[in-house]
Parts: C-alpha cells; sequence; structure tokens
C-alpha cells in the first residue's frame, strides 16, 4: 500500500488573513508545518494539496522550495481535491493534516498509516489529542466514492459523510497515553490569540523545529501550562464557526444507495 501524508492548506483564511504565511519563529507557518511532517516515518510520499486559485500560487512556490510535491485542484470541495491528488500520485490512501494544524503530531501520523496497512478500514481517526494534533486516515477507493454520494461542494468540515455513516467503516484510534492525550489543549491555529500562542511555543523550544509531540505536551503539560492561557478564549468561537459550517448532505440517489 502505498501512502501519502497531503498538507491542506489554502491562502483564503479570514479569521486570520494569510495565515498560511504567518512568520513563526523566522519562517512561515506553511514551512514549519512541512519540515515537521517530514519527521513521519511510516508514509511514502509528503504532498502539499491546494488550491487551483492563483492567491495559492505562492503556496505552491513555498513547496517547491523546500523540496515538496504539490497538487492543485477544486478550490472548494477538499474531498474532490484529496481524491485527485491521491489518484495523480498513485496512491492507495491519504493522511490529511489541516494547514492550521502547525503542531500536528507525527507521531500520531505514523499511528494512522500503520492502521492504514492493515487494509481493513475506510478511515482512521485518533482520539483523545489536544485539537489541532490529530491526522485523519481515508483510502483512495472511501475518497472515490464519497465523490459519488455527496451532495454538498463545501466540504470544509468533511469528517462526517465517513464517521457513523452506514457508507464506510471507521476504526477510531483511542489515545489513552497521558503524556499526550490532552484534549483539553488548543493547539490548531485560527484565530490571533492561536498564534500568539503559537509563537510563545516555538520561543519557548528555541525556534527549533525538530522536536518530539512528547516535549511539547511536556511544556505545555508539566512545565509551563499557564502558557496554555493565551489563547483559552479562541475556543468558544472556534465551535461557533463550526456551527456555522456547511452541513453534511449525501443524495438521495447514487449508485452506492
Amino acid at each position: 500500500m502505498k501512502i501519502g501524508c497531503l498538507l491542506s492548506v489554502r491562502e483564503k483564511a479570514t479569521r486570520l488573513p494569510h495565515k498560511a504565511l504567518l512568520d513563526v519563529g523566522g519562517k512561515p507557518l506553511t514551512a514549519r508545518l512541512l519540515e515537521r511532517l517530514t519527521m513521519c516515518k511510516g508514509i511514502d510520499k509528503l504532498i502539499l494539496a491546494t488550491s487551483s486559485h492563483p492567491d495559492d500560487d505562492i503556496l505552491e512556490a513555498l513547496a517547491h522550495r523546500g523540496g515538496i510535491a504539490t497538487f492543485r485542484g477544486h478550490p472548494e470541495d477538499k474531498l474532490n481535491r484529496y481524491f485527485h491528488t491521491a489518484r495523480s500520485y498513485g496512491l492507495d490512501a491519504v493522511i490529511i493534516v489541516d494547514g492550521d494544524d502547525l503542531f500536528c503530531f507525527p507521531e500520531g501520523v505514523d499511528m494512522v498509516a500503520a492502521e492504514l496497512r492493515k487494509e481493513e478500514f475506510d478511515c482512521i481517526y485518533i482520539s483523545g489529542l489536544p485539537l489541532g494534533a490529530a491526522s485523519t486516515g481515508l483510502t483512495t477507493n472511501a475518497l472515490e466514492k464519497v465523490l459519488d454520494l455527496k451532495d454538498e461542494e463545501d466540504t470544509e468540515v468533511w469528517g462526517g459523510y465517513f464517521i457513523g455513516t452506514k457508507y464506510f467503516s471507521s476504526r477510531e484510534i483511542k489515545l489513552t497515553d497521558p503524556r499526550l492525550a490532552h484534549p483539553n489543549i488548543r493547539l490548531t491555529i485560527d484565530y490571533p490569540e492561536d498564534y500568539d500562542f503559537a509563537c510563545r511555543i516555538i520561543f519557548e523550544l528555541n525556534n527549533e523545529n525538530n522536536f518530539s509531540s512528547y516535549d511539547l505536551m511536556d511544556l505545555l503539560v508539566n512545565k509551563k501550562p499557564e502558557l496554555c492561557n493565551i489563547n483559552k478564549a479562541a475556543t468558544a468561537l472556534y465551535e461557533d464557526h463550526i456551527k456555522k459550517s456547511a452541513p453534511i448532505k449525501f443524495k438521495h440517489q447514487s449508485k452506492y444507495q
């Protein structure tokens, strides 16, 4: 099985404009995240998956400067973009990492990859991690199927198509390691407070980028837990945003019905 890790990112943020290119410790956020994802050991290919919109030319150029492969696809339909990325690179499965998630755990990506290689489920996801630390695995066959089933072009929030429906099998990795399992901590970057938090974390870790997720959580849980207060107010804003996202819609008729 050939597995790719797709960094899903666009230059279209409204809550924190141009966040994909914001400076974090002297490097663009997206460049830092790509560097961290090169730490993953269980994948065969790392690809920046962005849109065909001209605003995203700069992201493609950034990836190429770092020697990272790219794919450009549908401007709004993430699932369409993921499927065609997989097909373009001959992948049997993909692991999705969101461009907001600077501190996505490479160790988690490897856990998902290991489960995908068993070829038992359409979707693999992790629970118990901080928001912004997890990644999700999807088979290419499942992506092809969901494109026929879904009845919505805006697939910004797409997990509900695969998890808890009759059309796909999913496997939940329930993380219980006390060093990593802190779902109350917010690591994703959506608001100015999140950006301030991320910059402070990188500063505390000496502007390095090769720290393990265990090092990161040790900082936030044991050494300087007060840092988590920086973006505490962003949680309610994020939850309200999710409620307003496009709903999951399935077609009334499909070859899979």
